[in-house]
């Protein structure tokens, strides 16, 4: 499902025109962003948490020129599903 998808399922199923569809999809995607950015974690009770997660320091290799290379302490964004999502999730999704 991609973004211009979930505009159409919001605008038919709330009965609001696509552009205000869009427009708080847009900002809802902005806010969760900017407080990830601030180092904030977004908490969406029975759907899941927007969190950051720091990544240690660790060693890595450069494969092409055979070389270890250092890679530095990072954070990144994740997001962790809510358990009763995640159960919900495994109950109704078929195997393919």
């Amino acid at each position: 499902m991609t973004k211009a998808d979930i505009v159409n399922e919001i605008s038919e199923r709330t009965g609001i025109e696509k552009i205000a569809a869009q427009a708080t999809v847009e900002e809802f995607m902005k806010v969760v962003r900017q407080s990830l950015e601030k180092g904030n974690n977004v908490y969406l009770r029975g759907f899941g948490s927007f969190i950051v997660k720091k990544r240690a320091q660790k060693t890595g290799r450069n494969i092409s020129k055979n070389t270890t290379i250092i890679i530095p302490a990072h954070y990144i964004p994740a997001f962790k599903p809510a358990k009763t999502f995640m159960d919900r999730v495994k109950r109704n999704v078929p195997v393919k």
